[in-house]
This record gives structure tokens, sequence and C-alpha cells, in this order.
């Protein structure tokens, strides 16, 4: 399914490349570019926000845009974001900018045009909530965190 997002360049540091695309036909989310002037440096530990040069139009609040971190980037360099998942809500026009940390142990710098996250556009639904005493009963019930019994062997090599 396709939906029509509008951009405006709001930098005059942007360049046409910089404009986010999918890398593959069955790519989820687009590349988001640095449009920085010049490189930044990220200390270990450091945050950082990185704008991108453009602004969005969300066609209405039935969409939503979600910036990801790039997998190559936590995996290599140890950058992800802060915040999990960057929300764009459909009523915010102004600059998409990505929030940063660097979780390694060494500086990393980023260039003008690197690919610093992904942005997914999604379906929204605006819930309605409905105060009850009680809640149906599930397999589940209020078990959390490992409550069903799967465990994970991790290991770096993989």
């Amino acid at each position: 399914m396709q939906v029509q997002v509008r951009y405006k360049v709001v930098s005059a540091d942007f360049r046409d490349e910089y404009l986010p695309k999918y890398a593959t036909t069955g790519a989820a989310g687009m590349d988001l570019h640095a449009c920085i002037p010049q490189p930044v440096e990220i200390a270990p530990g450091e945050r950082v926000r990185i704008p991108t040069g453009i602004a969005l139009q969300l066609p209405d609040n039935g969409v939503v845009a979600l910036v990801y971190a790039r997998s190559g980037l936590a995996w290599r360099h140890g950058l992800g974001l802060p915040n999990g998942v960057g929300v764009i809500d459909s009523d915010y026009t102004g600059e998409i900018q990505v929030l940063l940390t660097n979780f390694g142990d060494e500086k990393v710098t980023l260039h003008p045009g690197d690919r610093v996250a992904q942005i997914v556009f999604s379906p929204v639904h605006q819930a309605v909530l409905a105060q009850t005493a009680a809640l149906d009963k599930t397999d589940r019930g209020t078990g959390g965190f490992g409550s069903t019994g799967v465990s994970v062997q991790w290991s770096r090599s993989h």
C-alpha cells in the first residue's frame, strides 16, 4: 500500500542525494541522510541531534512516521537511537532530526550525506479507553518479562 507524503527542503545544506529513498524493492524503511555542513564527531556516551534537511507533511492522523536505527550503524559503530524509536506525529511539520547516541567505546565520525536512520510510514489506530472492573482471562494472564519460558543463547559472533 502506498501513501503520499509531501516534503519540503528546509536546509541550505540539503543535496538531492539526501532525499529519503528505499534501498531495495522489499525495504520497509527509507534511509535518512545527515544534512550537515561538515563532519560531526560523536564521543562514547554522547547524544547528538542530526538534521535531515527536510520536513514532512503526513496525509492525515491515520499515518505516523517512525524513525528507527540502522542496524549496520548499531553493529559496526554502536550508534543507536536513545529513545528506541522516534515518533513523527501527523501534525508535526518541522525538520526531521535524528537523535543518536554513541553506545560504543570509540569516537564515531558522521559525514555529510551519511545514512543515519530509516523512516517507516505506518497506519495509526487511535484508541478509546473504556474502564472495566475485570479483564478477560488469557492463557498468559499477568505473566510478564520472561514468563513464557523462552530463553535465548546469545554471543557476539552471531
